[in-house]
């Protein structure tokens, strides 16, 4: 248990899943702290797996109302590599822009996790998906329910993208 001067140790399981990418998709989340344990997902009509990935992190970060020292588990090496290797920092240093020069992917995303994780300590780790992994496996479902759900949700940076690149 922490001590009054150590931030509380959360871990906090991401997914995401897409029928068809793009397509309908969901993410699913799961934190736990002690004997505490708390689920999150959410459906979109149009959006990609990596959004969904993002997602299932984002949520989770955005939840939390004090720094923590935080373990986040990931089935995505985007989003895990990403972190631990800090691609997201440069793009933004860059303007956005990845080191070939093309417009960095899911920016809209990237800037909220950036926000959120920087308030944390965190760890970030890769694991197997559908390997067993007893948690990562609940995200699955979680996000793999909500892509299946009814009156799915507008990926507002989804469309904004799509239309970018398609109405200019």
């Amino acid at each position: 248990m922490p001590t009054k001067d150590q931030p509380p140790l959360v871990t906090l399981y991401g997914d995401g899943a897409c029928l068809g990418n793009p397509g309908p998709g969901g993410y699913g989340t799961v934190l736990l702290f002690g004997k505490h344990r708390k689920e999150l997902s959410a459906g979109y009509r149009k959006t990609t797996n990596n959004r969904m990935e993002l997602l299932g992190v984002l949520c989770g970060l955005e939840i939390l109302k004090r720094p923590c020292a935080l373990e986040i588990v990931s089935d995505s090496k985007y989003v895990v590599e990403a972190m631990q290797k800090s691609w997201p920092q440069r793009w933004r240093d860059r303007g956005w822009r990845t080191s070939g020069k093309s417009r960095a992917a899911n920016v809209d995303l990237w800037v909220r996790v950036l926000a959120a994780a920087e308030l944390h300590t965190v760890e970030w780790k890769w694991v197997k998906g559908h390997s067993g992994n007893r948690e990562n496996e609940r995200c699955d479902q979680l996000a793999l329910a909500a892509a299946q759900g009814k009156n799915l949700a507008v990926d507002s940076g989804y469309e904004e993208l799509t239309k970018t690149l398609f109405d200019s």
